[in-house]
């Protein structure tokens, strides 16, 4: 099996958030525990193993270190940019994924089609969730939620980007919640201020002012904090629509990975029937050879 270290939403290497990507010779997947020790090899937050069914369709399985998840979006991204320099893949795709089926659009900028965003809960009590995140005494203007596009996510506003930066998250108390609730990680935000020195970035991702500032934490799944985040942006993007904080269509920005030193810019488009699209492009910084 040929294996690839790919950095998503970015244009450079050692930026954005790597993914490790696996392309599968044959028509059947390695057995779930050699995947897994694959993943836990590598490292990386998820890995994509990818298996070519026909010229524009794939079968996507995803990984992190300690479990099997149904989808990844910045692996997702990484695999079909990966896709596109190694194998020539262009245009329309087809991905399979336990998550359900994506439409992915392959190239040097890469969009995928994601399932569809419902909110599952709002939290009343938030008093533990801001705890856990190292802030007490906060009342939030909005609501926290758990979000949905795919992944459940815990989506979290704080006060202002400084505040967001400054987060000493507690690890031990954000599993705990999160498993107690059956989400996978607590996407934390700030809106920035209009006078912002970063309310813009230029990049091949996004030329949008940016909409948030956000941070991602998934203990539970072996992900202390993770620099990209396409799923849970996507959720993002959702709750904040559903909240009245953006329009119902649209082209929104998200940068990630500040506080990593690895700052990312997730694209997001909303279209007239309401389907979320995350984009962004990627860069690969290493090939090999697994011998397993």
């Amino acid at each position: 099996m040929k294996y690839y270290i790919v950095d998503a939403f970015t244009d450079h290497p050692f930026g954005g958030n790597p993914a490790g990507v696996v392309l599968l010779d044959g028509n059947s997947f390695p057995n779930e525990r050699l995947m897994l020790q694959i993943a836990a090899e590598l490292r990386y937050s998820e890995t994509a193993f990818v298996r070519r069914d026909s010229e524009k369709e794939f079968t996507i399985r995803y990984f992190t270190p300690t479990a099997e998840v149904d989808l990844c979006g910045h692996a997702t991204i990484a695999s079909f940019a990966l896709l596109h320099r190694v194998l020539g893949i262009t245009g329309q795709c087809l991905c399979h994924a336990k998550a359900g089926d994506i439409h992915v659009e392959a190239g040097p900028r890469v969009l995928m089609q994601m399932t569809a965003s419902e909110v599952l809960k709002t939290i009343e009590d938030t008093e533990e969730v801001y705890r856990a995140i190292g802030i007490c005494d906060y009342t939030p203007t909005l609501p926290v939620m758990i979000v949905s596009t795919g992944l459940p996510d815990f989506m979290i506003q704080v006060s202002d980007v400084e505040t967001l930066n400054r987060l000493q998250p507690d690890m031990n108390a954000i599993s705990e919640i999160t498993e107690k609730y059956e989400a996978v990680s607590f996407h934390v935000f700030a809106i920035p201020s209009p006078t912002s020195s970063n309310s813009k970035l230029s990049t091949l991702n996004s030329q949008l002012p940016i909409t948030a500032h956000v941070r991602d934490f998934g203990p539970l799944y072996g992900i202390p904090e993770e620099s990209a985040t396409g799923t849970a942006n996507a959720s993002l993007t959702h709750y904040l629509q559903q909240n009245g904080c953006i329009p119902a269509t649209g082209d929104f920005s998200f940068l990630q990975g500040e506080a990593m030193g690895r700052p990312s810019v997730v694209a997001t488009r909303v279209t007239a029937d309401g389907t979320i699209y995350v984009g962004g492009t990627a860069a690969v910084v290493a090939e090999g050879n697994l011998i397993v």
